[in-house]
């Protein structure tokens, strides 16, 4: 049977079949909501009260799903998180970063710092895709045997959306005590758990997990983290002007941007912001993400053509899945198939090049989706067979 052939049927289909790992499904609540507010906000001045207001609920309502200690501040600015590098490397590394890699995310902001003209040469601890790192001076022992060669960032990603390897979030053992812990959360923010005293700058853009578009970094910022942004403005140092991050924190602080935003991407973040706490906060997002990337996990164990692609359970991602076929099973094909049913974005990251499913189970995904999507997947493999 060709693959435009199968048909799946109908009661085997999940109700939504958008499994993408960013941009990630939006809730039909969330864009009746955008419909609600459209006559008041969109087409409106950033600077005026009703999309102040709007910035006003993100900041309160993260403040209480991740419970921030006083004086931490959340911090808001255009661009996603490429742009956050660019902000990190200007306002954040005083003179040298260590970066964990293991995947493209990692990779991606460790180049911003080691290329940085300004800064010395970036530390970089590189681990296999499909397992995780932690940068610590133990780690760079050799490269950091004077205090000229301490790093004062150390940074890696909270969840590799690309692989699907998540890591746990403790400030590393050794570091000096004004060093900062910068970790990306782009696709685990509001998914996985996380202390966030145990960090100084925790940021994500919302297109993933938080369930809206991008354009947007959000920074969650520990007054250390935010004295930095302000000792590194104070001694002269040229900063652009779209990426000075002292404007994005005074800017915050009166509830705006220092750019008119992408109002649509606020709306749409307040209310995922705000469901996730209505339905129990943290605990209970990272439950159901639990659950949901449990289903997934249990199915590739079970099956004989299939296996996680994280061999460590401790590493596995509860938010992205990826799963790699044996040779009997085109996970392309697969893939194909799905699209043309209406289940769609499951490919695999398209760099890391494996035969392989990646499928999300954000919060917002339903964790009966979730058991449709496998149920269709061993509908067209047994289809191709």
């Amino acid at each position: 049977m060709t693959a435009t052939k199968i048909t799946i049927p109908d009661e085997l289909l999940p109700a939504d079949g958008r499994f993408g790992a960013g941009p990630a499904r939006i809730r039909r609540a969330q864009i009746e909501a955008l419909n609600s507010a459209a006559s008041d906000v969109l087409g409106t001045s950033h600077r005026q009260a009703p999309v102040k207001k709007l910035v006003a609920r993100i900041r309160t309502s993260l403040a209480e799903l991740f419970d921030l200690p006083s004086g931490y501040e959340v911090v808001l600015g255009n661009g996603g998180s490429t742009a956050f590098w660019d902000v990190a490397a200007f306002g954040l590394v005083r003179e040298r970063a260590a970066h964990a890699t293991f995947g493209e995310f990692g990779q991606k902001f460790a180049k911003a710092t080691d290329e940085a003209p300004h800064l010395q040469d970036s530390l970089i601890l590189t681990a296999e895709p499909g397992t995780s790192a932690i940068p610590s001076p133990a780690s760079f022992a050799e490269a950091t045997g004077n205090s000229d060669g301490a790093p004062d960032v150390y940074a890696w990603p909270h969840n590799e959306t690309s692989t699907g390897v998540a890591t746990t979030i403790t400030r590393p053992e050794g570091i000096d005590d004004d060093a900062l812990v910068v970790i990306d959360a782009t696709s685990g923010a509001g998914g996985l758990p996380v202390d966030i005293t145990a960090t100084d700058v925790y940021y994500f853009a919302p297109q993933k997990n938080m369930g809206s578009d991008g354009g947007l970094w959000v920074a969650i910022m520990s007054p250390k983290a935010i004295a930095r942004a302000q000792e590194i403005k104070d001694s002269g140092r040229w900063i652009p002007a779209s990426l000075d991050l002292v404007t994005a924190i005074e800017n915050s602080r009166k509830d705006q941007t220092y750019n008119t935003p992408a109002v649509t991407t606020l709306v749409l973040l307040a209310e995922q912001i705000e469901w996730i706490n209505g339905n129990g906060g943290l605990e209970w997002a990272t439950a159901r993400t639990r659950e949901t990337s449990g289903f997934v996990y249990d199915w590739a164990d079970a099956t004989e053509v299939a296996h996680p692609f994280v061999e460590n359970p401790d590493d596995r991602s509860s938010v992205v899945t990826t799963i790699d076929f044996d040779d009997s099973v085109d996970a392309a094909l697969v893939a194909s198939v799905l699209r043309n049913n209406g289940i769609v974005d499951v490919e695999p990251y398209r760099k890391l090049g494996r035969n392989q499913l990646r499928i999300a189970t954000f919060v917002s995904v339903d964790p009966d989706d979730v058991k449709a999507l496998l149920a269709s997947i061993d509908f067209v493999i047994d289809a191709l067979a």
